[in-house]
């Protein structure tokens, strides 16, 4: 009986272990949003911490990205001049495994078209999980707004538009299956024409490529799948510049105004810290400078005062 309890133990040790460094696996990160009441300096909505890689032989930039949860375009705007296929074997490069927490209500899932990125928060246990996505082009942007789940299938049939019926031979419907580019699951919302759903192709992630629909990787659709129920609140917002809070640190991050709605991001950026209450806690130098790179890093920018005032 012994033995049995230790071998038992042994595999759930073993089982723990593989899962927490099982990069199909979303971590689950710890965040909090101040009440009307508290300050600033109580917050956590930073989450995450960059990381560093050095790229093996015959690996690409999209191999490193999806091994580490991330979009091609996190890596991509960082190295704009590294070749994605034959990346420099042996060179180190930053991970950007860090994130500021979109300035919503908080509740169920948050999609920020900019930085290309899900949330799904979990408000009862203040956790928070974040999953890259694809979204839709230039032509067929994904539609900002709030949302509900209004249906869960699994092995979706794919209503073929007719504008891409003569490159899948003339077919109106996609069976499921390998060739069906909605994945193995389809969260559709309450706007019927679009839904978050998984994707044969996983290199459109981290890409604006879609008709408008959300994607995920296939190994994340399948755990955000279960964690969503009929009802669900989605939030698509478009948020290109965000502050956040960690340990009285502020941190700002910048991402490129994808579907171009802002005349000046600077002018945006100070209205932003003008509503924050945080103009005199920061550098505009380092503003300026994160507003120029726009490369979806979270920088700090300044520190709060001890009292938080």
């Amino acid at each position: 009986m012994k033995w049995l309890l230790k071998t038992s133990a042994l595999i759930i040790t073993l089982s723990l272990l593989l899962f927490a460094d099982n990069p199909a696996v979303a971590k689950e990160y710890r965040y909090h949003f101040p009440s009307r009441n508290e300050k600033l300096i109580k917050a956590k909505t930073v989450v995450g911490a960059v990381q560093t890689h050095k790229i093996k032989p015959e690996e690409t930039l999209l191999d490193v990205a999806r091994d580490y949860g991330l979009g091609f375009n996190e890596l991509e705007i960082l190295y704009p001049h590294m070749d994605p296929w034959i990346p420099e074997v042996g060179r180190n490069i930053t991970i950007p495994t860090m994130w500021v927490l979109p300035s919503t209500k908080h509740r169920g899932i948050v999609v920020n078209i900019p930085e290309l990125r899900l949330y799904r928060f979990f408000p009862k246990t203040g956790r928070v999980k974040t999953y890259p996505i694809g979204i839709g082009d230039l032509t067929t942007e994904t539609p900002l707004g709030v949302f509900k789940v209004a249906q869960r299938v699994v092995d979706p049939e794919w209503k073929v538009p007719p504008d891409r019926r003569e490159r899948y031979g003339g077919l109106e419907i996609m069976p499921p299956g390998a060739d069906n580019p909605l994945g193995k699951y389809w969260v559709g919302l309450s706007n019927r024409k679009y839904g978050i759903h998984g994707t044969n192709n996983p290199w459109s992630i981290g890409r604006s490529v879609s008709g408008g629909c959300i994607r995920l990787y296939p190994e994340h659709i399948s755990q955000f799948f279960n964690e969503v129920s009929m009802g669900t609140n989605v939030e698509i917002i478009y948020e290109p510049v965000k502050f956040g809070f960690r340990n009285r640190k502020i941190f700002i991050e910048v991402h490129p105004d994808l579907y171009q709605k802002f005349e000046n991001l600077q002018d945006y950026t100070s209205q932003l810290m003008i509503k924050l209450g945080i103009r005199n806690f920061v550098s505009m130098e380092e503003i300026r400078r994160a507003l120029v790179r726009q490369d979806g890093v979270p920088v700090v920018v300044g520190i709060m005062a001890k009292d938080g005032e």
